[in-house]
């Protein structure tokens, strides 16, 4: 918020009387020394209280959300009270989970978010090749209109599963059902440039691909656990046509909050030596190869920009479909982000690009997750826009215990966040070793106590 505050203070010193002036003409004219003391007091009166209005409507502004004032410390903690529009938010995904595979199921879901006071929901719509959602782009490019079943075994599409869905639209439903309990609805492309090797997407389209330096098919291969996976190319022009189309789809056809991204829209820096990047950064740089390091300084920049410049394209395309819709982003912490996936996300916020932040701070211990929470580019962030924090609350056959999920709500709010987003919602009722359901549950109804705005 400064750039809203020194306009708003220029304004009122170019409107505001130069009461220095006033005074000194005051004392220079002999027509106001021979007035008398009753109308010499009331002008100093009238002098001094609109001079103390304007100090203290300017000092109001500075401070309209608990800012800390110019000189203090970035890192300043605030109290450990939930703000009046604390960010409430949990993903919902397709994998290891089933919230989605059916009405009852995503009915069920946003009454129980709702009865503990949440306000966001991050749906996953964009997931292992496919949208969840029915969309004439993907169908196009891809054969399907929608795949809600992950392929975790590399078998194939489960036929059977996706026919017995029929023509259900769980966005639609999820938008529909979490409205009406006034739950935000932003939509989460969780998968951004990354699809499963065996996908239909990578299948069909081996020419969107990019690569590591080596021999093919091993240097487009990506190792993510156990799967396998490769990464369409964010520089390749059908790559960003298919997902501006995607976006302008989705924006077009639901009411939707906004539209979220994660460290998926990016790239691993070992990537970008396919025929087609290669070429581009030969025409940008006198026809020099690009770097055989990966890590080479300028060539990570080159390929974070290029990024950075297909973002504003979609940021616009979700501002011209729906204005008022955010662009949130979830990414890892900034140099963590830049240096892995080529993310330069402190940029994207300073191009205004970004509405609203919510970085992934998945630790195991609370004193870790202070140390990442005092991080420059996270207070920085926190000052200006939205910043949540997101919790990881459990994996699958890995349970987070609730005492630390508490214990990480309370010092993102002692720190001055604006809120929390848990991953993922299954694995908030998920008992860990020496607690019961009642505790968890019991932890979550405190930590969200009362109910608040829509973040």
């Amino acid at each position: 918020m400064p750039h809203r505050v020194s306009r708003h203070a220029a304004r009122v010193r170019k409107n505001s009387p130069d009461w220095g002036k006033i005074v000194a003409k005051f004392h220079s004219s002999s027509s106001v020394i021979k007035l008398g003391m009753k109308r010499f007091r009331y002008l100093t009166l009238t002098i001094l209280t609109a001079g103390l209005l304007w100090l203290h409507q300017s000092t109001l502004w500075a401070m309209p959300f608990g800012l800390p004032s110019e000189g203090a410390a970035a890192t300043q903690e605030a109290p450990a009270i939930a703000p009046a529009k604390e960010i409430r938010g949990v993903w919902l995904t397709n994998v290891d989970s089933d919230v989605l595979f059916s009405r009852t199921k995503v009915d069920h879901t946003l009454q129980q978010l709702a009865d503990y006071h949440f306000n966001t929901v991050y749906p996953a719509v964009w997931s292992w090749g496919y949208t969840l959602f029915p969309s004439h782009v993907a169908e196009r490019a891809i054969g399907y209109k929608q795949g809600l079943y992950p392929d975790f075994d590399d078998t194939g599409r489960d036929e059977a599963l996706e026919n017995a869905q029929g023509d259900r639209d769980a966005l639609l439903e999820v938008v529909t059902l979490a409205h009406a309990r006034h739950l935000s609805v932003i939509p989460w492309f969780e998968f951004g440039f990354m699809a499963p090797a065996a996908s239909p997407l990578a299948q069909r389209h081996p020419d969107w691909l990019t690569q590591k330096r080596g021999d093919l098919p091993g240097a487009r291969l990506y190792q993510e656990g156990d799967h396998t996976r490769v990464w369409l190319n964010p520089f390749h022009p059908e790559v960003q046509q298919f997902l501006l189309d995607l976006v302008g789809e989705l924006m077009a056809n639901y009411a939707v909050d906004g539209l979220q991204l994660d460290d998926h829209f990016g790239l691993p820096v070992e990537f970008g030596y396919d025929a087609y990047t290669v070429n581009l950064y030969r025409q940008e740089h006198g026809g020099q190869a690009p770097p055989a390091n990966p890590l080479d300084p300028e060539w990570m920049q080159w390929r974070a920009d290029k990024i950075t410049q297909f973002l504003d394209r979609l940021f616009r395309v979700v501002k011209a479909r729906r204005p008022n819709a955010i662009l949130s982003v979830s990414p890892n912490p900034a140099h963590f982000a830049y240096h892995r996936y080529l993310q330069d996300w402190p940029r994207w916020r300073e191009l205004g690009y970004v509405e609203e932040l919510i970085v992934q701070v998945y630790r195991n211990s609370a004193e870790s997750f202070r140390q990442t929470l005092r991080d420059r580019d996270l207070q920085r962030s926190r000052q200006v826009i939205p910043t949540g924090i997101g919790i990881l609350t459990g994996l699958r056959n890995a349970p987070v215990p609730i005492s630390l999920i508490r214990q990480q709500v309370q010092l993102a709010r002692e720190m001055g966040f604006d809120g929390v987003s848990f991953f993922f919602y299954e694995t908030l009722w998920q008992v860990a070793p020496g607690e019961t359901l009642g505790d968890r549950t019991r932890t979550l109804q405190q930590l969200f106590a009362q109910p608040k705005s829509p973040a």
